[in-house]
């Protein structure tokens, strides 16, 4: 009786491939850019110059 399936880590290993092939397109077409803007976080005062401290 010969052998249908290879080892389990391989067959694993490509329905693993083939749900990420199947999924990654459905998430990149689903994806919707924000509306608004991102907030920009308030400017800080720059800190003064960095010098050595024994």
């Amino acid at each position: 009786m010969p052998q249908l399936l290879p080892d389990p880590w391989f067959t694993i290993f490509i329905f693993t491939w083939a749900i990420f092939i199947i999924a990654a397109p459905m998430k990149i077409a689903s994806y919707e850019f924000p509306k608004d803007p991102t907030p920009i976080a308030p400017k800080t005062l720059p800190s003064p110059a960095w010098t050595w401290k024994w």
